[in-house]
């Protein structure tokens, strides 16, 4: 690879041990995907839940935490992911306290290193967008997807280790998303039904990302006839990643490469595959249930933004949880404190709910959250988090907003 004078100082040690060791990582991953060179990066961003970590991964950060302040300190805004426990409130959940501080202790490192602790996986919403070219080390896949489509930024999928290079070194090979060639569009796809809530672009999301046989496929959308609102293009996004690790979409009149389907396709446009309201349907039927039994009801993956918030106080007011079902919400830090602030937090949690912040639910030992509180059967409006979560254990049902709060006042699975 072609290295800078920067990046040379870097890979010698003049700049400290812990930068030269991230370079030197960087130097194999991009030899690995055939970089040519590094481009710099604007902004970082870590997962690094400590489910993911273990205690090994902690011990690690540690001992970065523990070298000298002039060498170890992060050179880029970097932010972290959400976390694995919120501190205030994981007794309210029976989190075992064990993982707890061993969150706690990653939380200590991560400040050491200079890391700016916003706990979220809706940074684009919340925090510092990033803009049109711009070159990013983004790790959540609901933030890389969004990043790359909707502000039209550039940003590989980075795992931990990566981004934390990334932010220490203010670099990333310049390979996948970075490059011109493989922002085009591979696959068109047109809808016919316009979805009407967010369960719904979560669902078309998810009907994508099954078809999606590449991370380096790119699929474009036409058919949206009305200009889906930011919440719409996280579900949708968060899910399509979750389900196809797709990293970029074009959504043809909506996002910023894709004016038109001949900027979308640098000329060349494919035969389109149609999407009808019968596919969404077999979507949500692969995630209904035989019976109505219910365990607990989830809002998270992505986190909930202000205006989710807003309507979730709105359909929970006067309203009261079933004593079996529980409901768990999760959103940022910014949020919970703004939702504190307009009285939405009092409406939500007097109906017996629990609003955490800086967390997601399946990124808590959501295995042995539901064994602690006997929780299978999951309902949520998250087609992300259907995905993930029976992974776990679970039995998940996607639902409608409306209807997942109807069920956890019922205290079963309603119509």
């Amino acid at each position: 690879m072609k290295l800078s004078d920067r990046e040379q100082a870097m890979l010698a040690g003049d700049l400290g041990a812990a930068r030269q060791r991230a370079i030197e990582q960087q130097i194999q991953v991009g030899r690995f995907f055939d970089a040519e060179d590094f481009v710099a990066v604007a902004q970082a961003h870590i997962m690094a839940d400590t489910e993911s970590l273990g205690e090994a991964g902690v011990d690690f950060l540690e001992d970065l935490a523990a070298q000298e302040k002039t060498d170890n300190q992060v050179c880029i805004p970097t932010i972290t992911d959400p976390r694995g426990a919120d501190f205030n409130q994981f007794e309210r959940i029976n989190h075992d306290p064990a993982y707890v501080a061993l969150e706690q202790r990653a939380d200590k490192a991560f400040r050491a290193l200079g890391i700016l602790m916003t706990d979220t996986c809706i940074n684009y919403q919340t925090i510092l967008p990033p803009v049109r070219g711009e070159h990013l080390a983004m790790g959540d896949t609901g933030v890389v997807i969004y990043c790359n489509s909707v502000f039209a930024a550039r940003t590989n999928y980075e795992g931990g280790p990566a981004a934390l290079a990334a932010a220490l070194t203010g670099r990333t090979p310049r390979y996948g998303f970075h490059l011109d060639q493989n922002r085009v569009g591979s696959r068109l796809f047109h809808t016919e039904y316009q979805p009407k809530d967010w369960s719904q672009w979560g669902a078309l999301g998810g009907f994508i990302g099954r078809q999606m046989g590449s991370y380096y496929e790119v699929p474009v959308l036409t058919g949206i006839t009305d200009p889906p609102s930011s919440d719409d293009l996280k579900h949708f996004g968060a899910a399509m990643a979750s389900f196809g690790s797709t990293a970029l979409f074009h959504m043809v009149g909506v996002t910023p490469e894709a004016p038109d389907l001949e900027t979308a396709f640098a000329g060349r446009v494919p035969a389109a595959h149609s999407i009808t309201s019968k596919d969404l349907d077999r979507f949500f039927a692969s995630y209904a249930m035989a019976d109505d039994g219910l365990d607990v009801v989830v809002f998270a993956a992505p986190q909930l933004s202000l205006f989710e918030l807003d309507r979730l106080a709105g359909l929970l007011e006067n309203q009261q949880i079933h004593d079996e079902v529980s409901l768990v919400i999760a959103t940022s830090p910014e949020n919970k404190r703004a939702a504190e602030r307009l009285g939405l937090d009092d409406k939500i949690v007097a109906s017996g709910a629990v609003l955490l912040e800086g967390v997601c639910f399946y990124q808590m030992h959501a295995r042995e959250l539901g064994e602690a509180n006997g929780w299978t059967r999951l309902m949520t409006n998250s087609a992300k988090l259907v995905n993930i979560i029976g992974g776990y254990g679970y039995e998940p049902v996607l639902a409608p907003m409306e209807r997942c709060i109807a069920s956890a006042v019922a205290g079963r699975i309603v119509p």
